[in-house]
């Protein structure tokens, strides 16, 4: 019987290992023509805090086709604090331009998509023009948002001119060089 319970064991962990890198991919499948574009890392007084990736088909007019920005977590955060602190960024760039019962939506929506994260976790999320954002947890589809506005109002605060880190967004771009 122990023999069998072992089996049975390493069968589940090969079938796993192997749709591991199909659920890593799905987020892919809405980017056919993407290709790592840029890549960087964020520190807080010297903490690192994420690494990021972005892909795209393309650099130019970023917010014109879909791409895809991939964090990886360095340290844990709370759902809470990513939430709180993307609100603080939307409201920085945007100043009085998004109403208060707007912002609120979209904390519900940002609660919806994100998770406690800790170290090795991997949030992607996916711009869609013209549509909205989808959110990725270590591949797998957490939440989408159907909210062009908000998705555009969310990605400036890595890609948009006023964003708090040039530097980041100048790699995540391609253009560091």
């Amino acid at each position: 019987m122990p023999i069998r319970a072992l089996l049975a064991g390493c069968l589940l962990l090969l079938c796993w290992s192997q749709s591991a890198p199909l659920l890593a991919a799905e987020w892919k499948s809405n980017l056919p023509q993407a290709r790592l574009l840029g890549q960087g890392s964020f520190s807080w007084f010297g903490l690192p805090i994420y690494s990021a990736n972005l892909w795209a088909a393309s650099g130019e007019d970023v917010f014109a086709r879909p791409f895809a920005l991939e964090l990886t977590y360095q340290r844990q955060i709370s759902r809470e604090r990513l939430v709180q602190t993307s609100l603080e960024e939307i409201r920085r760039m945007q100043g009085a331009a998004v109403d208060e019962s707007r912002m609120q939506r979209w904390a519900q929506e940002m609660h919806q998509a994100f998770v406690d994260v800790q170290a090795g976790r991997q949030i992607t999320g996916v711009y869609l023009p013209g549509q909205g954002a989808r959110f990725y947890v270590d591949g797998e589809l957490r939440h989408s948002v159907a909210d062009e506005p908000f998705a555009r109002a969310f990605f400036a605060i890595w890609l948009g001119p006023q964003t708090r880190s040039p530097e980041l967004r100048l790699a995540l771009l391609g253009q560091d060089q």
